[in-house]
């Protein structure tokens, strides 16, 4: 299997992954024009999005909420507006947007609770985000964010392993290899840290590396979703064909989602080509 098949299906996880934390209305329909917000210079402007979609609604709770944020004074109302703008954004898909008004509200609020919410919106743009130079920007504000939250409380190890990822897609992947491992070393059973080291070991052809990540999650887990799948494209690449059959097989069984019925399909009929 190419080198490339396995990373776009990497992609399609981590997009299933998010799909599954939007309302089922967002994966039904994925073609909408939204809003986007330039955060540099603050300017609203328009930008198609294929993750997004935008009831008549939600659409107009944004721009009342957008006019009130842009004409109103620097104040806690203020920044209360940019954190309802927040949720609305993530509600459509939306998380650049999402991600600059959480940090409009974070810059106010200066709290812990705010940075994280920050950090986590940044963190989900940047796993949308296919231009490098956006990755990068976006990898750099989730860092700033989430490095605040760690000053505070130094073992949340979720918001460790997140950052990590962000530095390997950076020109410091070591230094997120050394993160995700760090935080194993902690909780052996960490399910995000077990997931994105496996992860890694196919992206690096380490086969048998990754599967011994990945069985080691669906221990810990046996409903992770996404674990079962990737764990499936590691036997496939490992040339376990048998193994990698009853595999997707098993996640059509665990879930029922068209999404992740479709992706199984699809690697089942890679295998009897």
């Amino acid at each position: 299997m190419l080198r490339t098949r396995v990373i776009l299906v990497i992609v399609c996880i981590a997009a299933i992954a998010l799909l599954f934390m939007l309302p089922k209305a967002v994966v039904e329909n994925d073609s909408q024009l939204g809003t986007a917000v330039d955060s540099t210079a603050g300017n609203i402007k328009k930008a198609s999005d294929p993750h997004a979609t935008s009831s008549e609604e939600v659409i107009t709770k944004i721009n009342k909420l957008k006019a009130r944020y842009l004409s109103g004074p620097r104040n806690e109302k203020n920044a209360i507006f940019a954190d309802s703008l927040v949720n609305l954004y993530r509600e459509t898909g939306k998380f650049d947007s999402a991600a600059w008004f959480a940090e409009e509200a974070a810059t106010f609020f200066n709290t812990k609770e705010a940075f994280l919410k920050a950090g986590t919106n940044y963190y989900e743009a940047f796993t949308f985000a296919m231009d490098p130079a956006k990755q990068n920007a976006l990898a750099e504000k989730t860092r700033s964010f989430f490095t605040k939250v760690l000053e505070v409380e130094p073992k949340n190890l979720e918001v460790k392993t997140k950052m990590a990822m962000t530095y390997v897609s950076s020109s410091s992947p070591m230094q997120g290899i050394m993160m995700l491992r760090e935080v194993l070393t902690e909780d052996p059973k960490n399910e995000l840290a077990l997931f994105n080291m496996g992860m890694l070991s196919i992206q690096s052809r380490q086969f048998d590396r990754a599967i011994e990540r990945l069985e080691q999650l669906i221990v810990v887990n046996p409903r992770h979703i996404q674990g079962q799948l990737l764990l499936g494209v590691a036997y496939m690449n490992k040339g376990d064909n048998a193994k990698a059959k009853a595999q997707f097989e098993k996640v059509k069984q665990l879930d029922n989602d068209p999404a992740v019925q479709a992706t199984a399909d699809s690697y089942l009929n890679d295998l009897k080509k």
